[in-house]
């Protein structure tokens, strides 16, 4: 398989010092950056509009910020570090005391060095973030401090990136990523590139058996707004990938999907086996991305994610250390693998009907049957030829799915697969 790691990490280089939020410039900026891989829609849904039982905000956009002592000494500036202001803030120049000010300062005293991330997207306040050890550094009782936040909030719209791939079945796979924060590498760089390029493979596959519907959200409000203006089309999806923090050093994992019997859990961990790679299993929970709004009542996709450092999971989560030291293109190129074979498996997961189901097919009759007969036994380690195509005119009834006939007989659905397309070139099987 293609090796992309040089073309990955130049553009997380790229993408990484982009303010990014739920809405705004940012944004755009990201989706357009991405098109250079693969050629994205950018959609806009208005402020105001409502997605069920939610209202799409008003767009927020940050040109400055920073917050200077009484001597004008700046303390915290957004220029060095996007992750200083906190997300959404509302337009501000005035000067505080240290108390007023405290309220409106995050830091972690269990990670000094780290800077925080926070939001108020749907709270009209503002804020700043630090590392402790600059906090107790440059802030003090009785001293006072004068704020600038040079930020707009108003109407706009909320911007989507999707791309449609179709294949030779209009039945769909969903993949999605998020796309709404500011300077993280693993948590959500990571994720936004991997999307791309395979995208990217998938659209030089010529043709594909299924399509696929690939989308750049902002998280939460994003896929709402999606699923609010593509109902029906969502609810039609076979089953989906949303893709998050794929570039850590750490280990590998998996999140379930809602129902762990679901073909799509058992396929990730084939796909691990195959590369002779360790995971750890993460239960289907209801916290996490995007897979909590497709997994909705409404719609019930089973998604599920493929990880490298796991959000939530790693120390630097949400923090400026996750950055492009911590983050490292190796990492995303072998997620990217793992994910290429998992969509190799998608593929080949069709469905079959016997067209002769009346009695046993006469193999020889078609070139399938070995010339002469007698010698062939059952094999009880590794079936043969005949034996796979035995056990598909079994079951192939036009319900039955390959990987459902996998799991019945212990043939790989690999085998299983070719087989099937020999004895659809004979018009003894037809795809459904």
């Amino acid at each position: 398989m293609r090796d992309y790691t040089r073309e990955i990490d130049f553009y997380c280089r790229r993408l990484f010092p982009i303010t990014r939020s739920i809405t705004g410039d940012g944004n755009r900026e990201s989706l357009k950056i991405l098109q250079e891989i693969v050629p994205i829609d950018i959609l806009e849904y208005p402020s105001g509009l409502q997605i069920y039982d939610w209202t799409i905000p008003d767009e927020w956009n940050i040109r400055d910020a920073w917050v200077k002592n009484s001597r004008g000494t700046t303390l915290i500036d957004f220029q060095k570090n996007n992750l200083h202001l906190v997300s959404y803030s509302t337009p501000l120049h005035k000067t505080v005391i240290y108390e007023e000010l405290l309220g409106h300062l995050h830091y972690l005293e269990e990670m000094p060095e780290a800077i925080p991330y926070r939001t108020s997207y749907y709270e009209k306040n503002w804020g700043f973030c630090l590392s402790y050890r600059d906090f107790l550094k440059y802030f003090e009782k009785g001293e006072s401090y004068e704020v600038f936040i040079d930020s707009d909030l108003g109407p706009g719209s909320l911007t989507i990136g999707e791309l449609l791939i179709p294949g030779l079945s209009p039945k769909e796979y969903l993949i999605s990523t998020y796309i709404c924060h500011p300077s993280m590498a693993n948590d959500n760089v990571s994720g936004m590139v991997l999307t791309a390029f395979l995208a990217r493979e998938l659209l030089s596959r010529s043709p594909l058996n299924y399509s696929y519907r690939v989308l750049f959200v902002p998280e939460t409000i994003g896929s709402i707004a999606y699923c609010a203006m593509n109902t029906e089309a969502m609810r039609t999806v076979r089953a989906g990938l949303v893709i998050s923090t794929v570039g850590g050093p750490g280990g590998f994992g998996y999140k379930q999907s809602f129902d762990p019997g679901h073909y799509i859990n058992h396929l990730i961990e084939q796909a691990f086996f195959e590369r002779g790679i360790g995971f750890v299993t993460y239960p289907f929970d209801i916290h996490g991305s995007d897979e909590r709004q497709y997994s909705s009542q409404g719609f019930r996709i089973n998604a599920a994610t493929i990880t490298k450092d796991k959000y939530y999971e790693y120390p630097y989560y949400h923090t400026s250390l996750d950055d492009l030291d911590f983050l490292r293109p190796e990492n995303i190129n072998e997620a990217l693998t793992v994910y290429r074979r998992l969509c190799n498996k998608l593929e080949r997961n069709l469905t079959y009907k016997n067209l002769r189901p009346d009695c046993e097919v006469m193999l020889s009759r078609h070139g399938l049957y070995p010339k002469t007969g007698g010698g062939i036994l059952p094999a009880k380690n590794s079936p043969s030829e005949v034996d796979a195509m035995l056990w598909l005119l079994f079951y192939c009834d036009g319900k039955m799915s390959l990987f459902e006939i996998s799991q019945q007989t212990g043939i790989s659905l690999e085998t299983l697969y070719e087989t099937a397309i020999r004895l659809e070139e004979k018009s003894i099987l037809q795809r459904i």
